[in-house]
């Protein structure tokens, strides 16, 4: 059976694979996506989004204990754990149904099963009991990557689990260890404290959420604590003794090493990309710690070979994936592409209270040689974060003196990751502190504390 030909052939039906395929058939190439597993990837599968509707259900349940506050009664507030995963499940579901939707509506040929580049410019794809053979002069990597797990520390999907097994939980765990304090431990830990697990947070390094502004770091931790979590820094995990019904972790803390039970340990230690079995090396594809090197344009310096996404590099982000799918799609079609910038890409940790950032903190601005100006504005002072019952938060924005360029925004409290966007775009712009300062910003909204922070970097706060 003669090879099928495509200009474009992308591997990974992910956030990145998938917008780079409908991008690039919109652009009028004829192109093909290769699917091992679930269209939509990881993320909408058992990342971003299932994440999202179980955050969702503890949010409402720690809204319902807190009825009183709002002059409301419900008595008996309670949850059923199988209804809630159940819920997660079926908005996944949904959502990757809609992917598929939109391949054919662009008409992207779809091709589920393994795929390997045993040549440059052809894919073989096992496809149960048969391989189909592709060719394209253009081939995007859109692998993704995988929950790392470290010796000793592996998941059994009983006593230790990885994200997949937290996502649908064989049961509530009671003493909850969550190993890492990213994004991934760190909304985990945020669910399950929430639901009534007695949760400890372990991370390596000094502060939880280490990638963001220290800050706001420490803001988080007082608010997880205050939440009845326990938080060790500048700790780790030595071992896991498991038996049955429990794990005894050793955890090293000051050189010392305590022993704490567990029923439950979550691992998020990180991940790793999925370059295995692609026949990269072959290719002369550089990977450096499981992930494939490339230059801004996501060229991996095989010509036609290209790689976005988590195979590609941090931030390990859906919403950078797809700018990386769109921006090759248009280079590959001969568009004027602009390159992705690490940088202006905001990060958002959905926990509560929720955290969100983009551009430098404040210790990296000044690493980088910056004068800089910092403005503050507490949630306390915002009326509508009052009305709300959310006064506890901080908006916390960084300029350079010299210019005015807006280096970075920082925050934590209720829905700041729905805020940071307004910061986004005016890093895209190019926005100086003056233009900032002229925007009128509605009345009553919680963006008000977007204004008020640029304001008391420049010695102009209002209501503070």
């Amino acid at each position: 059976m003669a090879a099928q030909s495509y200009d474009l052939i992308v591997i990974g039906a992910g956030p990145g694979g998938y917008v780079a395929a409908i991008r690039a058939a919109q652009l009028g190439l004829k192109t093909a996506v290769v699917e091992r597993e679930h269209l939509g990837g990881i993320c909408l599968n058992w990342g971003c989004i299932p994440t999202k509707a179980l955050l969702r259900s503890s949010e409402v349940f720690h809204l319902m204990e807190r009825a009183k506050d709002f002059g409301l009664k419900a008595d008996k507030v309670g949850y059923d754990l199988d209804a809630v995963v159940k819920r997660s499940r079926g908005v996944a579901a949904q959502l990757s149904g809609g992917i598929g939707h939109l391949l054919k509506k662009n008409k992207v040929t779809v091709v589920m099963g393994d795929a390997t580049i045993p040549a440059k410019g052809k894919v073989s794809v096992k496809t149960g009991k048969s391989t189909e053979e592709l060719t394209a002069k253009n081939i995007v990597l859109a692998t993704g990557a995988r929950a790392r797990e470290l010796p000793g520390l592996e998941a059994d999907g009983d006593l230790v689990w990885t994200y997949k097994h937290a996502l649908q939980p064989p049961r509530m765990p009671k003493k909850l260890l969550v190993i890492g304090s990213g994004a991934i431990g760190i909304e985990f830990a945020s669910f399950y404290n929430t639901l009534g697990a007695d949760t400890t947070v372990v991370e390596v390094m000094d502060r939880v959420l280490p990638v963001e502004d220290a800050e706001i770091s420490a803001f988080a931790k007082k608010a997880f604590t205050k939440q009845g979590m326990k938080i060790m820094e500048k700790a780790m995990v030595k071992q896991l003794d498991r038996a049955k019904g429990k794990v005894t972790a050793h955890i090293e803390v000051k050189g010392k090493v305590e022993k704490h039970d567990f029923d439950t340990v979550i691992s998020a230690v990180g991940i790793v990309g999925n370059v295995e079995n692609l026949g990269l090396e072959a290719l002369g594809a550089k990977i450096d710690r499981t992930h494939v090197v490339t230059d801004e344009f996501c060229r991996t310096g095989v010509e036609g070979l290209y790689a976005i996404g988590d195979i590609a590099g941090a931030p390990w982000l859906a919403h950078k994936a797809s700018h990386e799918g769109v921006m090759v799609a248009e280079l590959i079609a001969g568009k004027h592409a602009h390159p992705v910038k690490p940088e202006s890409i905001a990060g958002c940790t959905y926990c509560q209270p929720q955290v969100a950032s983009v551009g430098y903190s404040e210790a990296k601005a000044k690493e980088l040689g910056y004068d800089i100006k910092v403005g503050r504005f507490p949630f306390i002072g915002n009326g509508k974060a009052i009305a709300l019952g959310e006064p506890e938060g901080l908006i916390k924005t960084v300029f350079d003196a010299k210019t005015g360029e807006m280096l970075g925004a920082h925050m934590i409290g209720a829905e700041v990751t729905e805020l940071i966007q307004g910061y986004v775009v005016g890093r895209q712009l190019e926005t100086t502190e003056e233009d900032l300062m002229n925007t009128v910003f509605p009345h009553p909204t919680l963006s008000e504390m977007m204004h008020e922070s640029v304001l008391d970097a420049y010695g102009r706060v209002i209501h503070m």
